[in-house]
């Protein structure tokens, strides 16, 4: 019997490009930069939640497109903010330990990444000035972990007992970091409420009408940022919330528990990127962005400096980049890791075994991904502006192996038009003689874990 002929689907609806801006009249970028970048722009995708990205005020760049990202402070909340900053100033800043009891976190601290590629591992000590004793890193098998979350329990207590057996570390006083587009987080303010019982049943009335998690399926946790007094009299709370899906975090306990580690805590990975690039201080009003650019995904964090105001997963990783190379030089993804890390953005010589003509595709190949990195960057950053009492973008950090790329950082300010620069994980620790100073890049945030703020 013949199969009967099947519609072909419709075509894909035209996506404007949620990057670029129109420029004011009178104003356009250099038609050289324009006529060979827009092609590009065509097939972006629209931001995870278009219905609530508002207009970005105008800015000037020396990017090849204006008016992305404002490096204004967002109308609105001014008075209240520098009050909350003042107080902020004698808190530290938040850690979270999502489903696991309070306390107990211990001077010594082993911070502990799970990727999708390798599990890492710092140990930091906190009496005063945190000092850094001990870096551990492992491969991880491809699927174990995908999307940050785990799906192989098993798999991965079998690697965590042989990670911390094979290089002696702490199995008690452990840090694990979680990121995941299904965790959520959100700042806000609660008034006339003074009892800490109050406290936690209004948190929890908030939680569940702001954030499309069903009661039984979510674990959160919050801390309380700071304390002010309204013009009624009431003490108003400004507090931290995070809601995680409870399955996401209950298979990395699960898988932790049982290889033999004892949890002090989870943390998202977003704040321990801030606390190990910078250490808590006051940035006069301009944000500090950064981000982990991981295997499969990326980690962007917003502070002001002191908390943590915005945070999201990118669905970009340097794993792209072998991928883009791998169709250039007819090869596979894991047999260019070789050449990726001999890149160099910024000139040089070609890398070992290519011709000047396939490294120039080579490196076409590599800007054409980052004009990817960029627009879904520019994308949660407009979001993030968005949102009342924003701060304006002072710069923006970059960790994690790929990161250190010789002219990556440069070719993002490029395509993004706002300051970028490598962070420098060991910054604010004293480090001890047992410890490599060497590709640290992708151990951001296993120190970040382990630091205590």
């Amino acid at each position: 019997m013949p199969t009967p002929p099947v519609a072909p689907p419709p075509p894909p609806p035209t996506v404007a490009p949620q990057v670029a801006a129109s420029p004011p009249s009178g104003t356009a970028p250099p038609d050289e930069a324009r006529s060979r970048l827009d092609p590009r722009l065509a097939p972006l995708e629209p931001p995870p939640e278009p219905e609530l990205e508002p207009e970005l005020e105008a800015v000037e760049t020396r990017a090849w497109l204006p008016r992305r990202i404002s490096l204004a402070r967002r109308p609105g909340g001014e008075p209240a903010r520098r009050e909350r900053r003042l107080a902020a100033r004698r808190l530290p800043r938040p850690t979270l330990r999502l489903a696991l009891p309070r306390g107990g976190g211990g001077k010594r601290i082993v911070g502990l990444e799970i990727g999708a590629s390798q599990l890492a591992a710092a140990q930091v000590s906190n009496d005063g000035v945190p000092e850094l004793h001990q870096l551990a890193r492992q491969p991880l098998a491809p699927g174990v972990v995908v999307g940050g979350e785990v799906r192989d329990p098993d798999a991965l207590a079998h690697a965590l007992r042989a990670f911390f057996a094979g290089n002696r570390l702490p199995r008690k006083g452990v840090r694990l970091g979680v990121a995941s587009n299904r965790i959520g987080v959100r700042v806000f303010e609660i008034a006339g409420v003074g009892d800490d019982r109050q406290l936690a049943n209004a948190v929890r009335f908030r939680a569940h009408e702001t954030l499309p998690i069903p009661a039984h399926e979510a674990i959160l946790d919050y801390r309380v940022l700071d304390e002010t007094v309204n013009d009624s009299g009431q003490p108003v709370k400004r507090v931290l919330l995070v809601v995680a899906h409870r399955e996401l975090v209950e298979r990395y306990v699960d898988a932790c528990r049982k290889a033999g580690i004892v949890l002090s805590g989870i943390d998202l990975e977003a704040f321990a990127l801030l606390r190990s690039l910078a250490p808590p201080t006051d940035r006069d009003g301009s944000a500090l962005v950064a981000v982990a650019i991981g295997h499969e995904r990326s980690t962007l964090a917003v502070s002001d400096g002191r908390v943590c105001e915005f945070t999201r997963v990118l669905e970009w990783g340097g794993w792209a980049l072998n991928i883009a190379l791998a169709r250039v030089l007819d090869s596979t993804p894991f047999e260019v890791e070789g050449i990726k890390r001999g890149l160099s953005l910024a000139g040089g010589p070609a890398p070992e075994g290519l011709s000047s003509e396939q490294a120039a595709a080579v490196l076409d190949a590599v800007r054409l991904e980052l004009d990817s990195l960029a627009r879904e960057l520019v994308s949660s950053l407009r979001f993030y502006q968005g949102q009342p009492g924003s701060l304006g973008i002072g710069e923006i950090v970059i960790a994690g192996g790929t990161a250190q790329m010789p002219g990556l950082a440069e070719e993002l300010e490029r395509l993004v038009g706002v300051r970028v620069r490598v962070g420098n994980p060991l910054g604010r620790l004293g480090v001890s003689k047992r410890v490599p100073e060497s590709d640290l890049g992708s151990l951001a945030i296993a120190i970040g874990l382990g630091i205590e703020d």
